[in-house]
């Protein structure tokens, strides 16, 4: 495929991903039209405005009487207020179209965002996602609203006026039109860069928004660590980035629209010189040439907004572009189970066949190698090792966060990936070390567990996560806000609202990162007590930082460098004269 070749491809391929978008039109299709409607109404009556005053200096010209003067100016007003009408109908019809279009739109990419895969969000910054669906989605907003209406409205004027004028005179219309490709190549050129550029500035935006929302979301550290200057020339160089990509935009816009400038006014000049030497012959009327040059204004005008208006068309598709590389990513195959059947129930049977694992960013080093490991229903199962050993992406498999790169796992004997992922996720919970509670009340995030639960559920899960002691306390009960992430809240509180989010979900496999490891001895104490009464009737995998919690484990798996070199119970570990569990155990218990 030569150069020539994969340009079109690839503008034919941007040209259908522009496409795509306006399928999110189709349900206001008729008001979209009616506005369409009054669109080309307007224009037409922007049409008629230059017909008519060449006509009324014609009959001023020409000693006329007065009445029919008279009509003309008459019809003129007419036609002002038809225009006015009809713009207000065009602008109102096409904003209440794009709001309606860019909820569904926003609505969408979300959706379709929050289904993808982990994968996915390992290789995107938070910032830059934030950024695709408001920055560009604006720019859309843009697009639908003004750029579409005032692109089409360019079109209609200058064909239009085109038309007219070679009615009027083609002689002196085809002079005009010598000049139009000089204009219309270097729109061409220019566009090119500025399409580009705006894609920069784009990208550029949305980096600049991440460091914003990252410095935010780590204010404590940022202090911690007295950085508020590093970060602040970390953001300093990322302005300065975008506005040098703007300055060098407005260069090129700046000198397209000089160009544009000059070869109006020199057309201008050029048409009422060739239009006085037609005059002169008696082959154009006074009222015509005075059309002709309105006409003139009118057409060189709107071939010069076009500049703007193609540099808004080039942001668009560059948003779109964006848009529609998160819309090409596959999605996971979720939805929302209602209730599941009996032949969906899990026991809590686990296995682990020949299971090896690499992460996609990472396809050379395998992360997990030949799992074989037989976990009963009901058991309390312990993972132990060294840091790096492969523990929390062991745990990352069972609920499909990730698939195995080779080996299968099997749940009560069925293969994962014959079982609905959002079968499988639903009778599972995580309690992981570090919590994340969403920043509104108490209610909200254990409700998180079970949405639809009511308040004697939430209070009875509050209670059995010995959370309740705590929450009675404050004077807005379950309406106390914990604060952006829980801020508001301490570590052991923070605990016990996940744990109660976990009791309220009742999963038949629980999942748990040493949620004690760092708190106090009192809320040490509180936690795993919580959590020993959600370990009972169900499939429990720990992550065991402490070896003191799972010395009643009914299996303690002991992984190193991504295998698993030991497993039994702790008194069966603890025989082996040089295994690792031993070792560590000596050096906590020393310690």
């Amino acid at each position: 495929m030569n150069d020539t070749e994969l340009k079109k491809k690839i503008t034919l391929s941007g040209l259908s991903r522009l496409f795509k978008l306006y399928r999110y039109l189709k349900p206001y299709k008729w008001e979209y039209g009616l506005g369409l409607v009054f669109l080309f109404g307007s224009s037409a009556a922007s049409l008629a405005f230059p017909k008519l005053l060449g006509e009324l200096v014609e009959a001023g010209n020409q000693g006329i009487l007065a009445d029919q003067i008279n009509r003309i100016a008459l019809i003129l007003v007419v036609v002002l207020v038809v225009q006015s009408v009809f713009s207000f109908f065009r602008i109102f019809l096409f904003v209440r179209v794009a709001e309606k279009t860019l909820a569904d739109l926003r609505q969408s990419t979300y959706n379709h965002l929050i289904k993808l895969p982990m994968k996915f969000f390992q290789q995107r910054r938070v910032g830059e996602l934030n950024s695709r669906i408001s920055a560009d989605i604006t720019l859309l907003q843009d697009a639908l609203t003004t750029t579409l209406a005032e692109f089409i409205r360019q079109l209609i004027v200058i064909i239009g006026g085109v038309g007219l004028m070679m009615i009027t005179s083609l002689k002196l219309t085809l002079f005009m039109l010598a000049i139009v490709p000089v204009v219309v190549v270097l729109v061409v050129v220019f566009g090119r860069y500025i399409r580009r550029l705006s894609k920069l500035a784009q990208a550029q935006v949305a980096d600049s928004n991440t460091v914003v929302e990252e410095t935010l979301q780590g204010i404590q550290s940022v202090k911690s660590f007295t950085n508020e200057f590093f970060e602040m020339a970390r953001y300093r160089v990322k302005t300065r980035e975008i506005a040098k990509t703007g300055i060098k935009n407005g260069k090129l816009r700046g000198a397209f629209s000089s160009f544009i400038i000059l070869g109006l006014f020199g057309t201008m000049v050029a048409v009422i010189w060739r239009g006085s030497a037609l005059l002169a012959t008696g082959e154009l009327a006074t009222g015509e040439l005075f059309s002709f040059v309105i006409y003139t204004v009118f057409i060189g005008g709107t071939i010069g907004g076009m500049a703007d208006v193609f540099a808004r068309v080039q942001k668009f598709i560059g948003a779109t572009e964006d848009l529609m590389e998160i819309f090409n990513e596959v999605p996971e195959p979720v939805y929302q189970v209602a209730e599941l059947e009996p032949h969906q129930i899990l026991h809590g049977g686990i296995r682990f066949e020949h299971l090896s694992f690499s992460y996609p960013n990472r396809p050379d080093f395998q992360v997990l190698k030949h799992i074989d490991v037989d976990i009963q229903p009901d058991s309390l199962v312990a993972l132990v090792g060294p840091s790096g050993a492969g523990k929390s992406t062991f745990v990352s498999l069972l609920p499909g966060l990730y698939e195995p790169t080779s080996g299968r796992i099997l749940f009560d004997g069925i293969n994962n990936l014959d079982i609905p992922l959002s079968v499988l996720r639903s009778q599972m919970a995580i309690v992981p070390q570090d919590i994340f509670l969403f920043g509104g009340t108490i209610r909200e995030n254990i409700a998180y567990g079970r949405p639809g639960a009511t308040d004697d559920m939430i209070e009875d899960a509050a209670r059995k996560a010995n959370a309740w002691e705590f929450i009675g306390k404050f004077p807005a009960g379950l309406d106390t806000l914990v604060g952006e992430r829980g801020t508001q809240l301490s570590g052991g509180q923070r605990q016990r609202i996940a744990i109660a989010r976990a009791v309220l979900k009742d999963p038949r496999i629980l999942i748990l990162d040493e949620a004690t490891s760092s708190l106090d001895s009192e809320n040490e104490r509180l936690v795993q007590d919580a959590l020993e009464k959600l370990m009972k009737g169900r499939t429990s995998i720990v992550i065991a930082h402490r070896l003191s919690t799972i010395r009643k484990a009914d299996l303690i798996l002991v992984m190193d460098k991504g295998q698993i070199v030991e497993q039994g119970t702790h008194n069966e570990l603890l025989r082996s004269a040089t295994g690792l569990y031993r070792n560590l155990s000596e050096l906590q218990f020393q310690g």
